[in-house]
């Protein structure tokens, strides 16, 4: 598994609310978190890092040969912790009121991603030269698309396109969407916060990572092109690529 990683705070913001995590080796599994805080200076910020944080804690006894319903209960488990742990630090904490944040989490081997996440923060998979978003974002315009009210392109557009109507740590309970997705080698894995979605368009993301460049010069490429198009938010995004195996040596 090849992977890259990269955040930065964009042009307009003055603090990162957004947090990333890749783990290459967790169990035999590759773990990749992105979380996009909310709540302001400090809540939004501390709410990410402790999504990722607890996350991974909770993560540890995984076990990458167990059925994927057994997997995907755990990641359940995870991020239901982290909820819990993070409304309660903003219920009773005033500079914490009404923290929360979104998250993206997957978990993959050479077989397969087991995604989860809540919010609008993104997955995407490319594969065989088209790219699919995997997540559906948990936001009101969403919902609106969902019922046949918008298309997907007038959501992108929508000015209340970021409000959400789920988030990890405003309720006392929240389910996380969790799916099983299979890739073969050479298929990449997106995962990014809405300051990379908002900002360029799946047609150009699609043939970023389609040019063939390695995945970091990629990841530098997609946080750039954000910021050009004005990086009015966090830009967060991580990669993930099943690598091709290596050929076999021949004797001789």
């Amino acid at each position: 598994m090849r992977t890259a990683s990269r955040t930065d705070i964009g042009n307009v913001r003055v603090v990162n609310e957004d947090r990333a995590l890749v783990v290459p080796e967790l169990q035999g599994l590759t773990l990749a978190i992105v979380a996009d805080g909310m709540g302001g200076h400090q809540a939004g910020d501390t709410a990410s890092q402790l999504a990722v944080e607890l996350i991974h804690e909770r993560l540890h006894g995984i076990e990458p040969d167990e059925p994927s319903a057994v997997n995907e209960e755990k990641l359940a488990a995870a991020i239901a912790s982290a909820n819990t742990r993070i409304y309660e630090m903003a219920r009773s904490q005033e500079q914490f009121n009404g923290m929360g944040t979104t998250v993206v989490v997957v978990l993959a081997d050479a077989n397969g991603l087991l995604v989860a996440h809540i919010g609008d923060s993104r997955a995407y998979l490319y594969q065989d030269g088209k790219l699919a978003q995997l997540t559906e974002d948990h936001s009101l315009v969403y919902e609106l698309v969902r019922s046949g009210q918008l298309t997907k392109e007038e959501a992108e557009k929508h000015p209340r396109r970021n409000v959400l109507i789920r988030a990890l740590g405003t309720d006392a309970s929240v389910n996380a969407d969790i799916r099983y997705y299979p890739w073969k080698p050479g298929d990449i894995a997106l995962l990014c916060s809405d300051g990379l979605s908002g900002m360029i368009s799946e047609p150009v993301i699609e043939q970023l990572l389609g040019a063939g460049r390695d995945l970091e010069k990629t990841a530098d490429s997609l946080v750039e092109l954000a910021l050009a198009e004005g990086g009015d938010d966090n830009i967060t995004v991580v990669l993930l690529e099943n690598a091709p195996a290596e050929p076999a040596q021949v004797g001789g």
